[in-house]
């Protein structure tokens, strides 16, 4: 029986989660009047990012 491993995103894609998810932390402690309130949803985004670049392929 094979193991499916976890596939590498893209560093591009990488590198939007990464960038995404950073914003909407920082807006948690540092507010910034236009997308404070969305720093909840910038989290979810960036971590949904990179669950769809490491369960799928050449992405």
């Amino acid at each position: 029986m094979s193991r499916r491993l976890p596939n590498r995103p893209g560093r591009t894609l990488w590198l939007a989660a990464v960038i995404i998810g950073s914003i909407g932390i920082l807006t948690r402690f540092v507010y910034i009047e236009e997308i404070s309130q969305y720093n909840y949803w910038m989290l979810l985004i960036g971590f949904v990012l990179l669950v769809i670049g490491t369960s799928s392929r050449n992405i």
